[in-house]
């Protein structure tokens, strides 16, 4: 299994306790979804390498975890610093507006007054906004993902529909 199959779940962040426990911080918007893990994949010189949870004690976005086979804290210690991936098939299901960056590219942008403008070739991840990237007759168009913009998700015909600040599109097609 490979990253692009994965997604990232959180890191090691310490040991816990005297029996070899580690504590996993997550980044999830939603830590309850997780409850239920039966394995983690943490990476270990840049492989995946899967880990079998034996106990699982949630704490707000942390997880305390027992992993199979790893009875101390030196053993655990060497864990430590790992990020922390899950098979894409573990995500949640996202419903309304709401997507996951991996899953719409590819998707054709409508916007509600240019109409289609072409797939999504990337969703790029800066400090303070993700931006929607798409190429339309060779030309770069870039758009906020912001709740009043994204109008809709339509998975099953592959379409994200916008509503475009006035003049961006233009700004970018003249």
């Amino acid at each position: 299994m490979t990253k692009d199959d994965c997604f990232y779940l959180g890191r090691v962040a310490k040991t816990h306790g005297i029996k070899g426990e580690v504590t996993i911080k997550l980044d999830v918007d939603d830590p309850g979804a997780y409850l239920d893990l039966k394995y983690i994949l943490l990476e270990i010189n840049k492989v995946l390498t899967p880990f079998f949870i034996e106990k699982l004690t949630p704490s707000g976005d942390k997880f305390f975890v027992s992993i199979q086979d790893i009875g101390t804290v030196e053993a655990a210690s060497a864990l430590t610093g790992k990020s922390v991936y899950l098979p894409l098939e573990l995500l949640p299901k996202l419903s309304g507006k709401q997507f996951y960056y991996h899953e719409v590219k590819g998707f054709t942008v409508v916007d509600a007054e240019k109409g289609e403008l072409g797939p999504i070739q990337e969703i790029l991840e800066y400090p303070t906004q993700a931006i929607i990237q798409v190429m339309r007759d060779g030309k770069e168009i870039l758009i906020p993902i912001l709740d009043q913009v994204i109008q809709k998700v339509d998975r099953k015909a592959k379409k994200l529909y916008v509503k475009a600040p006035e003049g961006l599109i233009d700004m970018y097609l003249s």
